[in-house]
């Protein structure tokens, strides 16, 4: 089938709405829309019908270089009385809209739309003169009210659709030698190494996108969050329509193998490789024109790539270059993106994506989800030969569900279902049980087993005394702490926002660290990776602009944070010092506080959902005594934060923690606590040495370290001073082993004796 563009012109009537038609019909066919693009569209769709259904109604468009000149002709109305006619006594200039184009023989088509009229001239000359002759004879005999109906738009303007005409053509012919396009882009049927699981449960969704593509020839947006089966269903979509014509019994089989249809790229490898201005245009034109001999469509994996790539912003980047090639049905893509990124999309590049015909994808859920779930663990067992207990979809199913709220269904969750059996093969295991989920799933997200075992109880005081274990002195502060945790594990947290947000007020050097610490450990340390906490220095994002950093880096790359993030979602995302960012930063983390991910200006999201962000700050750490062992009136450090925050921001808030000064008591507490930690360094350890400490040493530890302005933060500076340098030495001087050193405090200096 051959490409043809057939001229068309495109007008608004009176009451808003447009029309459009074809210069060459005689039918007088029109198409409405509300938009010019919407007629334009419509009446593409009437040309394709008509090819199909009523070839004898529809010729191929002879006019080349098609363009539009306005003439002024004079007419005289009349009216008609008895055979008679009467002219009226003034002339009307009728203003007439003419589309003239070169035809193969050498004469010029001339055709008047809205008068229906169309005559050929030798000349351009003869136009003018011919565009009078047949417009009088058009409107003789007509009355004024009926010439008024002849009046034109002002605002017709040329256009031209493109529509394929059945005959002789290389379309889906033998496999050829392509050059540009397997440089760029693979075949989607032909990919190797890479899993191609059937798409279960998706055979509606699966009919409706081969219709879309093999029968409309339309154009796709697969619009699905990360993981809801888009690339399975397009693979199981284009082995289905490549079947189709290989069966096709009208095809010759002389032809031989055809050429695959479907080819997958991105916009990164569309451009790779090019160093100037035009190169990859030249290329991607190339592309263009392989796909269209082989009758192919191009796949990307990613929409909102198209557009960043290839230019300063969307307007010259590759999608923008690809616009025109899709307006004229020269290129059939398929692409994918989020519910976000369409939009931004719409946003950045108006017009691109009224070019697709849009298919959403929602995942499904309860029991359909277990059951497609329980498909895939079935078809795991027939090919790696491991039986698995009947509850383990269902598990599965529970533990994505509930603590990867963000994730579509089924990716996450199936890829999880897939590992499991692929290392129980490699491990030789005959069966896997729920025991083996819950240990994968504990080693992924670092979240400790009771938390996943609804039937396992939990006291709120255990999780107080094992955060008091770390945080001394900060009672209230770790009460509120526990009590988010005990929200999370009864399931109560609202799963479209992070676990928990709070801001943690308070003097520096009491704790506020600590405990987002400890929370993390507790939390989140319990897999393969401990280092759960992500910590933001906002002192380093005060100025304007800082905003575009939270996401990229200075090449457009993903930032630090947002790679940290993809790659654990199971974290403590701590952001020291609030109150020092600019406020375009608020602006992104408020979004975070209420929607659970972070989106960036071309509709990437990052999710927080599994998260809890905690804010540190010294706002009202001034008033009052805010330090020290004495007494003094405590700050209202949420009185501070709603002056300091805009009240929207304030609002998203789950709490704000206050940490108290430290008492004398806390302080030796922490000082004996970082002293005993010294037996577990290296050196201590390789010479078996056990250390104990007296009254005295700790509390010159305290009197040397503590400062009223900084807290406890000096004390491990003094007890590298005091303790540390001077039990190096004894130890380089005596080489003691397997012994318990007593040190103590004599004479001003540290004192050490074996026992």
């Amino acid at each position: 089938m051959a490409l043809m563009r057939a001229p068309a012109v495109v007008w608004k009537d009176p009451a808003g709405m447009y029309t459009a038609a074809l210069v060459e019909d005689e039918s007088g066919q029109a198409a409405v829309g509300s938009s010019a693009a919407e007629a334009l569209a419509a009446l593409q769709d009437w040309c394709v019908w008509a090819v199909k259904h009523q070839p004898w109604a529809f010729s191929a468009p002879e006019m080349q270089r098609p363009r539009l000149a306005w003439f002024q002709v004079s007419v005289r109305p009349e009216y008609v009385l008895r055979k008679r006619r009467f002219p009226v006594e003034e002339s009307v200039t009728l203003p007439v809209p003419v589309v003239m184009g070169d035809l193969p023989a050498g004469l010029t088509l001339c055709a008047a739309p809205t008068l229906n009229l169309r005559f050929t001239c030798h000349e351009d000359e003869q136009v003018k003169e011919l565009v009078a002759h047949y417009v009088r004879e058009r409107v003789s005999g007509l009355s004024p009210a009926s010439v008024s109906r002849l009046w034109p738009p002002d605002n017709l303007e040329l256009a031209d659709v493109s529509v394929r005409l059945p005959g002789p053509g290389p379309k889906r012919a033998k496999a050829r030698v392509l050059e540009a396009l397997p440089m760029v882009a693979e075949p989607v049927t032909r990919q190797r190494g890479r899993l191609s699981p059937r798409a279960f449960g998706r055979d509606a969704e699966i009919a409706d996108l081969v219709r879309r593509l093999q029968a409309d020839r339309a154009n796709v947006l697969l619009v699905g969050e990360s993981g809801s089966g888009k690339t399975t269903m397009l693979l199981q979509a284009a082995r289905e329509i490549e079947r189709s014509v290989r069966r096709d019994p009208q095809r010759d089989p002389e032809q031989g193998p055809l050429s695959p249809m479907f080819w997958q790229t991105s916009g990164s490898r569309l451009i790779a490789g090019m160093r100037y201005l035009g190169q990859w245009e030249e290329r991607c034109e190339q592309v263009v024109a392989e796909l269209e001999e082989i009758d192919g469509i191009l796949c990307a994996d990613s929409l909102i790539e198209l557009l960043r790539v290839g230019g300063l912003d969307a307007t010259d980047g590759v999608a923008a270059f690809l616009l025109p090639f899709l307006q004229q049905r020269e290129l059939r893509m398929v692409a994918e993106c989020s519910q976000a990124e369409l939009e931004a999309v719409r946003r950045l590049l108006p017009g691109f994506v009224e070019n697709f015909q849009i298919l959403k994808l929602a995942g499904p859920a309860g029991q359909a989800a277990i059951a497609v779930l329980d498909q895939l663990a079935r078809a795991d067992r027939q090919n790696l030969r491991v039986e698995f207990e009947e509850q383990l979809p269902a598990l599965v199913y529970r533990m994505h569900r509930r603590f990867l709220p963000q994730a579509a269904f089924p990716g996450k969750a199936a890829g999880f279902l897939h590992l499991l059996f692929e290392r129980a093969a490699t491990a030789h295991k005959a069966r896997l049980g729920q025991a083996d989920a819950l240990q994968a799933f504990v080693a992924d997200t670092g979240l400790p087993e009771l938390f996943l075992r609804d039937e396992v109880a939990l006291d709120e005081a255990e999780i107080r005394a094992e955060l008091e274990l770390s945080v001394i002195g900060q009672t209230a502060a770790v009460g509120a702490a526990a009590s988010l945790l005990t929200i999370f594990k009864a399931g109560l947290n609202d799963p479209q926002r992070p676990v928990g947000v709070l801001l943690f007020s308070g003097p520096t050097g009491v704790g506020k660290t600590e405990l987002a610490k400890a929370v993390s450990r507790y939390l989140f340390g319990h897999g393969q990776s401990r280092d759960r906490l992500i910590r933001l220095d906002m002192s380093e994002y005060g100025q304007s602009g800082s905003a575009e950093r939270i996401f990229s880096g200075p090449r457009g790359e993903p930032s630090e944070l947002i790679r940290r993030l993809r790659a654990q979602p199971f974290c403590v995302l701590l952001l020291d010092e609030i109150e020092k960012a600019s406020p375009d930063v608020y602006d992104v983390f408020m979004s975070a506080f209420d929607e659970g991910r972070l989106t960036d200006r071309f509709g990437r999201t990052t999710s927080l959902q599994s998260a809890i962000i905690i804010m540190t700050s010294n706002l009202g750490a001034g008033k009052g005594q805010a330090l020290g062992f004495g007494e003094g009136t405590e700050p209202d450090y949420e009185a501070e934060a709603m002056a300091w925050f805009r009240p929207e921001f304030f609002n998203r808030l789950d709490a704000v923690v206050a940490f108290k000064p430290l008492s004398r008591e806390a302080v030796l507490e922490i000082a004996a606590k970082e002293l005993h930690e010294l037996a577990v360094r290296d050196g201590m350890q390789r010479a078996g040495l056990r250390l104990e400490f007296s009254r005295s040493l700790v509390e010159q530890v305290v009197l040397a370290g503590f400062d009223a302005r900084f807290g406890a933060r000096p004390l491990q500076r003094a007890i590298e001073d005091l303790v540390v340098a001077p039990l190096a030495r004894y130890l380089v001087r005596h080489k003691p082993r397997s012994v318990t050193l007593k040190l103590g405090w004599r004479d001003g200096a540290i004192s050490v004796v074996q026992a």
